[in-house]
């Protein structure tokens, strides 16, 4: 009777009405054992999931995150990232997932100072965590590579597209194409000499993922910017920078930990502009190209 119910019950579950650990308990006989370690890691402590990588809730539960992704298959999530979003929703007060500290009567002043202070201390704990050897032999990576081709989706699109501009003013051959299966053929296309610079926030984007892979494969120095030390991302790519934020906690996607990254990739073209032998002309000729476009 019970083996003939449960699943019946399991499968009627609306999301929305019932916690994550309620719908987890009643799926344990749904789960293999892999899984099962996922689900006791889970329900050992629901919100400090939340502040997990994949790959570090894996190794609480002394599996793989293969594994990690697919309890959320089994439990009819669309990924880790939603787990994450889904525990936060049930632990995390609306108000709180949004504004931060920021509160809900705050004037316009309030909020832009607070928004500017959190922004700046998200920078400044950036800048002493760095790893600014990993910094160093990026620099030199990409300085003496004969290609730079940046693989990112979502909204670490637009820093790739900047980033690629920026190298392009200096000299560099960087290039970043928006559509996810143009970035996967060219990064297969790349070879011994070039580099392959991928930017995720969590670190475990399939697309991102799929397109280091094929880098890798094609025998480029595969880099990476993320926030999360442990995650999918680092352990594929050769050279891994790890910048973040407080807001990666709980935030879907976090504004300061993007701006954290764009604050690293100035500090990366400064330290290209000053070493490159012919910066200096191609940002004269940038100059001179941009002038034909302002009054």
């Amino acid at each position: 009777m019970t083996e003939t119910t449960i699943p019946a019950l399991a499968t009627s579950f609306n999301p929305g009405s019932i916690h994550t650990p309620e719908r987890i308990r009643a799926r344990l006989i749904d789960f293999s054992p892999a899984e099962r370690r996922v689900a006791d890691a889970v329900l050992r402590d629901p919100f400090g999931v939340i502040h997990l990588s994949v790959s570090e809730l894996a190794a609480s539960a002394d599996t793989s995150p293969a594994s990690v992704i697919r309890f959320c298959a089994t439990l009819g999530l669309r990924g880790f990232q939603e787990l994450k979003i889904t525990l936060a929703s049930e632990s995390i007060p609306s108000e709180r997932r949004v504004l931060g500290e920021i509160q809900p009567g705050d004037g316009v002043a309030e909020i832009t100072l607070k928004v500017m202070d959190t922004t700046a201390r998200a920078v400044g704990q950036a800048a002493q965590t760095l790893d600014l050897s990993v910094l160093e032999a990026i620099a030199e990576q990409i300085v003496g590579a004969r290609r730079v081709l940046f693989g990112a989706v979502g909204t670490s699109a637009p820093l790739a597209v900047d980033t690629a501009y920026r190298l392009t003013q200096i000299g560099i051959d960087a290039t970043f194409a928006l559509d996810v299966h143009t970035q996967h053929v060219s990064a297969r296309m790349l070879r011994i000499g070039d580099v392959f610079f991928a930017i995720s926030h969590t670190g475990s984007t399939f697309e991102t993922l799929a397109t280091t892979r094929a880098a890798k494969l094609s025998g480029a120095t595969t880099v990476a910017l993320t926030s999360f030390s442990h995650s999918p991302l680092t352990e594929v790519a050769d050279l891994s920078l790890v910048a973040g934020s407080a807001e990666t906690a709980y935030r879907v996607e976090s504004m300061s930990s993007r701006i954290v990254h764009f604050a690293v990739l100035d500090a990366l073209f400064v330290t290209l502009a000053l070493r490159s032998s012919t910066s200096s002309a191609h940002l004269a000729m940038t100059e001179d190209v941009l002038i034909e476009h302002r009054i």
